[in-house]
């Protein structure tokens, strides 16, 4: 197969990447996209950076196995399939899915530091950055970690005031400068969206 045009969406945690990406891939058959999540690549709890408090700590680069990222991105862009254990975060309540990642000739990696590992933003053809409010990305955050982990709301405020934001806007927010696209997402992102499927499906039948 050609060499895939590789997508790598990045933003603030709640900014709405996984709802964008959603909307994204619903425009395309399932075999012209892929999507790698770097939500898959946490190292193991016991693994986590605690903080003075003795609280993990998801929100740091090193929370990531960068490597093993790298690798099954670089497998996929060779055209190699890669089958992976879906990533938890000990939700008793979540039973782990085993994720199959077929080449394409669209693949999007999303997740907080696509862009800030530099290993993986050269492999990319394209950097989106996705912005919301704070205020925005705080409801969204508080909904998904009490629903899909498991945290409660005192938990997740402490994580949002002390691991979300000082990673954002000290390792996150000035990734936008160098991004190629820059999208918001307040409320919605319908156009931007309408936008990038025309390019993209453009990319695919070119």
């Amino acid at each position: 197969m050609s060499k895939p045009y590789t997508i790598g969406i990045t933003g603030g945690s709640g900014s709405g990447k996984t709802f964008f990406l959603q909307g994204l891939s619903s425009m395309f058959q399932p075999a012209d996209i892929c999507l790698i999540s770097q939500d898959n690549y946490y190292k193991p709890r016991n693994l986590q950076p605690v903080d003075e408090n003795g609280i993990q700590n998801f929100d740091l680069p090193v929370s990531i196995d960068r490597e093993a990222f790298l690798i099954d991105l670089l497998k996929i862009k060779a055209g190699q399939h890669v089958t992976k254990k879906e990533y938890t975060f000990n939700n008793p309540n979540a039973q782990p899915k085993i994720l199959e990642f077929k080449a394409a000739p669209i693949i999007i990696v999303e997740g907080l530091f696509v862009q800030f590992f530099e290993e993986i933003e050269k492999e990319l053809d394209l950097r989106i950055f996705i912005e919301a409010k704070d205020h925005v990305k705080l409801g969204r955050r508080i909904k998904r970690d009490q629903v899909e982990r498991g945290y409660d709301l005192d938990d997740v405020l402490y994580r949002y005031q002390y691991h979300v934001m000082p990673i954002y806007e000290s390792r996150i927010e000035p990734l936008k400068h160098h991004a190629d696209l820059v999208i918001p997402n307040n409320s919605n992102f319908s156009r931007a969206l309408d936008v990038l499927t025309t390019f993209l499906k453009a990319k695919v039948s070119g």
